[in-house]
């Protein structure tokens, strides 16, 4: 059987290492970028996500950078921005559920911003190596508002340009590694 053919940005994507500190991200990259996080699907069309940008050497990338853990710290600040990816899950401080799906939405948000950076000639790279609270505290970040992760954004490195070897759980394991088999579902004798 022939493997899939998947489309160009999802079959050369990958999270690069280091990137290219002398990079500029433009203000029309960025605008293209958050245009296609707010076409992602979602559930009701709530939209459950927000995203605080700031761009290398622009005013607030240093208060992102100094909450970066010790492993991101090495890689993260020379790209061309980082992203604070957030989820609506409640309204307001009522504690009343916006979205119970807001996770999922901003996944799906994340993963459009993801692709178009490829089709861009741009990498990204998801982390979750920072002080969340101290993050969460320095943003302000509003009632019902949840910080989950961050997308580093820019080139990478010449030198790491070249597609790393990679491996996949395999398909057959996809779609069986959530359920238990029949068997396994036999109550016991």
């Amino acid at each position: 059987m022939n493997a899939p053919q998947l489309t160009s940005a999802l079959q050369g994507r990958f999270s690069p290492l280091r990137f290219d500190p002398s990079h500029v991200l433009s203000g029309s990259d960025v605008e293209t970028l958050l245009e296609a996080a707010r076409w992602a699907p979602s559930a009701g069309n709530a939209q459950p996500w927000s995203f605080h940008l700031r761009r290398r050497g622009e005013d607030g990338h240093d208060q992102l950078v100094e909450h970066l853990a010790g492993s991101s710290r090495r890689w993260a600040p020379a790209a061309g921005a980082l992203v604070v990816n957030m989820a609506r899950r409640e309204v307001d401080d009522t504690g009343m559920l916006y979205s119970e799906f807001a996770d999922y939405d901003l996944g799906q948000a994340v993963a459009h911003m993801t692709v178009q950076a490829h089709a861009m000639g741009l990498s990204c790279r998801q982390f979750r190596a920072f002080d969340l609270e101290g993050l969460h505290n320095r943003l302000g970040v509003r009632p019902g508002w949840r910080i989950l992760t961050m997308t580093a954004i820019g080139v990478p490195l010449r030198s790491d340009t070249t597609l790393p070897a990679r491996e996949r759980r395999s398909i057959a394991d996809l779609r069986t590694a959530g359920v238990a088999s029949p068997r396994d579902r036999q109550p016991p004798e």
